[in-house]
């Protein structure tokens, strides 16, 4: 049976373990049900995420025009400190900024083989930290806004990592970190002006992957190897994980037009 479509980032719904999907062709695929089946994949153009051109993709699944011009490709996206629609100023486009910007955000704290701290709208709660590869996590801080929430993470920052080691990520094995403990210890470094957003009663999170941590980590893209045939072991974060601990970040991969093909 084969599958042909652009990549984008996995959609997942909770569950024991979280379920995985793919969209190509319109077609919705359940990738849990794909573990254990021998996955070819076939990297044969682009489809630029916002304009849909097939042009090598550039960033983000952004062809390179693109990346440079489209609101959710801004400088905002990868750092919310540096937002600034709640003083009604415009990076690239006022109203999406205004529509992506101006919501609640939550900063939170997750064990992806180290404790990070991160950022993201409340309305990707839990999705953000499936996505990370996240095996615990806890909110910490609920603002009214993208200013104020990368305002607090700048400031843990300099305390707590920010970013996922992914091979971390990939080996860790489901060990439980006391992130209250860390909450608590972190709190007299929320700048004063912020700290009415700290929550102190929220409860740890703890998700579930379909996947077993394989004796080694070899990281592939489809730049490297265009045609990738191999057995599907699991799924962590956005990593697809097959035979001989091969793994690829399906998030790194938007735009990438591929023919999927289950040999069985």
């Amino acid at each position: 049976m084969i599958f042909e479509g652009p990549f984008l980032k996995m959609p997942t719904s909770i569950g024991n373990p979280i379920q995985y999907y793919l969209n190509l062709s319109q077609d919705l695929l359940s990738v849990n049900q794909l573990i254990g089946k021998i996955i070819t994949l076939k990297h044969i153009g682009y489809s630029c995420v916002n304009c849909g051109k097939n042009e090598k993709i550039f960033r983000m699944g952004f062809c390179k025009k693109c990346f440079f011009e489209s609101p959710y490709a801004s400088e905002t996206i990868i750092r919310p400190e540096l937002s600034k629609a709640h003083l009604g100023e415009e990076e690239r486009d006022l109203e999406i900024e205004k529509e992506i910007q101006l919501q609640p955000h939550i900063v939170y704290l997750a064990y992806t083989g180290d404790v990070k701290v991160g950022v993201t709208r409340e309305t990707q709660v839990p999705t953000r930290w499936i996505d990370q590869g996240a095996t615990l996590a806890l909110p910490i801080a609920k603002t009214e806004n993208r200013y104020q929430a990368g305002m607090i993470e700048v400031a843990l920052k300099n305390h707590l990592a920010d970013k996922t080691n992914y091979k971390k990520m990939l080996s860790e094995q489901g060990e439980y970190v006391d992130l209250y403990e860390f909450r608590n210890r972190v709190k007299e470094y929320i700048p004063e002006d912020f700290r009415l957003f700290y929550l102190a009663d929220e409860t740890i999170v703890s998700l579930d992957y379909p996947y077993t941590v394989p004796e080694k980590i070899n990281a592939f893209t489809l730049d490297k190897f265009p045609t990738f045939s191999s057995v599907l072991r699991g799924i962590k974060g956005q990593y697809l994980c097959f035979d001989d601990g091969n793994v690829m970040n399906v998030r790194n991969h938007e735009g990438y037009v591929v023919q999927l093909e289950i040999i069985k």
